[in-house]
């Protein structure tokens, strides 16, 4: 069987920041006599998908250009959609001590090396303006806007190479680079793959989504954002234990691939979904399901804002195909699951449980309705919500 044509990286070609032999150990040498800026967890997640290509055509972390243009136009600086900066801020003490030109040793909370960032700009960091425009609000209950407020006065930039990965990278069977999905894809002869980006566990409502696009696609890939969350989401752990299990017994596995996605949640609402739809076009997905309130927290963006933003770029410099899909529940009166396009019936006949009400079901032992999750993932998270018995 001839490989199927897969669908090109956003820009063109996969990036390839992972240094191997030589000339990983030329950048060890480079690095052992630069300064070192430690990560924190989204600063090494951003390197790591830097370095695998899931952030083509980035090639490191943004200079002044692209992050204005990004801000302002949602575009990189040659005009390549991009909806949301990748940056890496310092305080002004540790900025001001750095020279352009400079090798910096990019470590991690200990000291163990990375990668390398070759320092190519240092600005200030616009926080409110940034907060607004990506964000949409000013406010620091926003996660996303929070994390601007909370870090450094300046950001670095440059091309980046990545030295070495993580130790003991969670989940390790279900890490694969945008590389090895798209080998995956082509040794399953698949053409037309849907991306489903997931923080939470798989209910009904997602299982029906996904569902109804695999009928229209080859395969589905199935990829959990495992990267930093709130504190309040549901862990990655307990979150994978119950993809395994639905996928296992409800799901056609040779048409379906669970991969995780080491990515930070940023809670960008509309520009986060044009944000994870370009990195899951870069592992090679054709199409990717944009359902209600994509990456929203709180009550900061509106229902489908996150399907309108896609109106703003034509399908040709997107490059990939959103699928829009409406609120989801069970339908008493149907029987079945169903959306407002395909449902004639009033809310009293729809079944629908808030986030904070399945967690208060969850701990105090309480089955959540089949109807609105089937019992193998139920039984998961009940395990995992259980309340600890202490014995004195």
């Amino acid at each position: 069987m001839a490989t199927p044509i897969q669908i090109p990286p956003h820009g063109g070609a996969l990036v390839d920041r992972v240094l191997e032999g030589s000339a990983r150990g030329s950048a060890l040498e480079r690095a052992s006599h630069a300064p070192k800026v430690t990560l924190n967890a989204v600063g090494l997640s951003d390197l790591e998908l830097i370095g695998n290509g899931a952030f083509s055509p980035l090639t490191g972390f943004a200079v002044s250009a692209d992050y204005h243009s990004v801000m302002d136009q949602m575009r990189l600086s040659d005009g390549s959609v991009w909806s949301i900066p990748v940056t890496l801020a310092v305080g002004r003490e540790v900025a001001e001590s750095l020279r352009i030109g400079d090798d910096v040793a990019l470590v991690e909370e200990g000291g163990r090396l990375r990668g390398i960032l070759e320092l190519a700009d240092k600005y200030d960091v616009e926080k409110e303006h940034e907060a607004e425009t990506v964000f949409g609000t000013t406010e620091s209950a926003h996660p996303g806007v929070a994390r601007i407020y909370e870090g450094g006065e300046v950001y670095l930039g440059g091309d980046v190479w990545v030295i070495d990965g993580p130790m003991d990278a969670p989940f390790a069977e279900y890490q694969r680079s945008p590389l090895e999905t798209r080998a995956l894809f082509a040794a399953r002869g698949w053409r037309r793959i849907v991306g489903f980006q997931t923080r939470n566990p798989i209910h009904r409502a997602h299982e029906y989504l996904t569902k109804v696009a695999l009928e229209i696609s080859d395969g589905l890939l199935v990829h959990p954002l495992v990267g930093e969350t709130k504190a309040d989401d549901i862990p990655a752990d307990v979150r994978m234990r119950a993809y395994e299990v639905l996928l296992s017994k409800y799901y056609p596995l040779d048409r379906t691939l669970l991969s995780v996605y080491p990515a930070a949640m940023r809670y960008g609402g509309p520009r986060e979904a044009i944000f994870h739809a370009i990195a899951r076009k870069n592992y090679g997905c054709t199409h990717f399901i944009v359902g209600r309130d994509h990456a929203g927290v709180g009550s900061y963006y509106g229902t489908y804002d996150a399907q309108r933003i896609f109106d703003e770029f034509t399908p040709d410099e997107l490059g990939i195909t959103p699928l829009f899909f409406e609120h989801t529940f069970y339908c008493s009166k149907c029987a079945d699951m169903a959306s407002s396009k395909t449902c004639p019936h009033g809310d009293s006949d729809h079944l629908t449980l808030s986030g904070t009400k399945v967690r208060e079901m969850l701990v105090s032992g309480e089955v959540p309705p089949a109807e609105f999750s089937r019992p193998e993932v139920a039984q998961v998270l009940m395990e995992a919500y259980r309340p600890e018995v202490t014995t004195t």
